[in-house]
């Protein structure tokens, strides 16, 4: 959507575009549709918070049927910017910017060709002709000058269908509206898992609101033995939603690509991860909080980590989301930001694009130290998912096992999962749950799993890696990597990263070191490697620019 935006708005009618959507509508996407949502998931972002489209959010509830705003319990006289929406309003508002889009490209004489309910199977190049062929699921064939993959979310099923009571995501959630007298366990405690939370709690009890006016949770009868418990790798449950100064997360403080260039130069082609953690998030510490800024000035990226990581480690989980919903509470009432939660925001989206020039020795320090903490902070849980845990774990429903880093599950034949791990004691424990859902959230596919065979047997797409910048650390890694790591034969060592290769305009860089002007991969699953963090419509709104840029160019 975002990219139709940007072509729409050059007004160049010499410009054609071809839209194939595997779904009936556009715009809602996974997250805000049917296939990610029901009626009580919410969004993590409010109106402010969004790229701007064609309309705002608060003009168009303006136009929202009163039968559709009583349903969500909406009303617009009261609504305002700062406000969430339930997900399956907010995909409507989607579709119909994407409508007044197509409208406007009509208006402009761009023309516009939508394919609906149309899965695209496979698509080739033709450097003789220099264009690319699209192959849809039915075998039509289609010639284009460029394209651009933007296909969204996909959840691999490895065992669900075939393991009863076995779900290899909590997606579509309509999968999760049933009973259950017994306990589930929940992989993960991301935003992902909350989504299961809501669906499942929703089915087997109910919510009123007690005395305070917080939600209190009441088990149904013929759902006595219901419970949820989440296993999650270091016991942690997600960050609440706070005030955000800037509410697009410093897109004004990505490096730019002269600073990039040069910091390079600097350091044998590389972009160091401590540069970026200095001016992407040191920096603006100082600026904005003097006063913690003096407590972790010397402090280097691990340090920071440990620091925060090991106050929220000390504390119970539920009694932490009850301090944080309190604390986010009067960060939003006197609209003042909690400058180091924000600016760990702009650190994942800055440090996202230039993460390829990252060493894979900086690579992996991001992958086993920062990302926790990111993960964690900016996920942004809303008030009203924070209140209905906190009663869930109060009614004796909803609990937390820290499992580390080495758990494992292994699907059970008789259905469920048994789940392995090591718990706070170090004593080893195995449970077997008769229900069993993934919530890891949108996992980075391997390049094995790329669907495109045309573009990989071409080898136009080329899987993603990074050099190591001492050859002795390659060394050392490659001999524990588990495959993970490998060795030119010239003494080079190179760590392998989930999808394919992209350049900075995300166009596809082929076997041979050499960008493709006609492929561009927008899909966030693809590109994991490369892009290691991403702000869902933020991310869209950004790379559409840069894509847009290079196709004008």
């Amino acid at each position: 959507m975002f990219l139709y935006k940007r072509l729409v708005e050059t007004a160049d009618p010499t410009i054609s575009v071809t839209i194939y959507e595997k779904g009936n509508t556009l715009g809602a996407g996974m997250p805000y549709s049917t296939a990610g949502a029901n009626d009580e998931h919410v969004t993590n972002v409010s109106g402010n918070e969004i790229p701007e489209l064609v309309t705002s959010v608060s003009d168009w509830i303006c136009t929202v049927s009163k039968d559709t705003l009583d349903k969500f319990n909406i009303d617009p006289a009261r609504f305002n910017e700062y406000k969430v929406l339930p997900r399956l309003l907010f995909g409507q508002y989607l579709t119909a910017q994407f409508a007044m889009l197509l409208q406007r490209a009509k208006e402009i004489g761009m023309e516009t060709q939508v394919y609906y309910n149309t899965p695209v199977a496979d698509v080739a190049n033709i450097p003789e002709k220099e264009q690319v062929q699209v192959i849809t699921s039915v075998g039509d064939k289609f010639i284009h000058d460029e394209i651009a993959i933007c296909s969204g979310h996909i959840w691999p099923k490895k065992h669900e269908g075939k393991v009863r009571s076995y779900f290899d995501s909590p997606y579509p959630p309509a999968k999760l509206t049933f009973a259950a007298d017994h306990e589930i366990a929940i992989r993960g405690s991301s935003l992902t898992a909350i989504d299961a939370i809501r669906t499942l709690s929703r089915y087997n009890g109910s919510f009123e609101k007690g005395e305070d006016g917080m939600p209190v949770y009441s088990v149904y009868p013929e759902s006595r033995g219901f419970k949820m418990v989440m296993h999650s790798r270091n016991g942690l449950l997600p960050a609440v939603r706070f005030h955000l100064e800037d509410s697009h997360l410093g897109k004004e403080t990505v490096l730019s690509k002269d600073e990039i260039e040069a910091v390079r130069k600097d350091n044998e082609g590389f972009l160091p991860l401590d540069y970026v953690f200095q001016k992407n998030f040191k920096d603006g510490i100082r600026q904005n909080d003097p006063d913690f800024y003096k407590k972790i000035k010397d402090m280097q990226m691990e340090e920071f980590v440990d620091l925060m990581m090991g106050m929220r480690e000390r504390r119970n989980a539920f009694e932490l989301l009850q301090a944080e919903y309190d604390e986010a509470e009067k960060s939003i009432e006197k609209r003042e930001s909690i400058y180091w939660k924000e600016m760990l925001g702009i650190l994942s989206f800055a440090m996202n694009y230039p993460a390829k020039y990252f060493s894979a020795e900086d690579m992996l320090r991001v992958q086993k130290t920062l990302m926790p903490l990111i993960s964690i902070v900016i996920a942004y849980v809303p008030q009203s998912s924070a209140n209905e845990m906190l009663a869930l774990h109060k009614a004796g429903v909803l609990d937390i096992i820290s499992v580390g880093e080495d758990s494992n599950v292994e699907p059970d034949d008789a259905g469920g999962a048994a789940i392995t791990y090591t718990d706070e004691d170090g004593e080893q424990k195995t449970k077997h749950y008769k229900t069993f859902v993934d919530c890891i959230g949108q996992p980075h596919l391997a390049f094995k799993d790329i669907p495109y065979k045309s573009l990989i047997d071409e080898r136009i797409l080329t899987p993603a890696r990074l050099k190591f910048r001492d050859a002795e650390a390659g060394q050392k890694a490659l001999e524990k990597a588990d495959g993970k790591v490998l060795a030119d034969g010239s003494g080079n060592y190179y760590l392998n990263v989930p999808g394919v290769a992209i350049n900075d305009d995300f166009q596809a860089v082929d076997g041979y070191g050499a960008l493709n002007e006609r492929v561009y991969i927008l899909a966030v699953p693809y590109i994991g490697g490369f892009n290691p963090d991403y702000s869902g419509l933020d991310f869209g709104e950004a790379a559409s620019l840069l894509v847009k840029n290079a196709m004008l160019r």
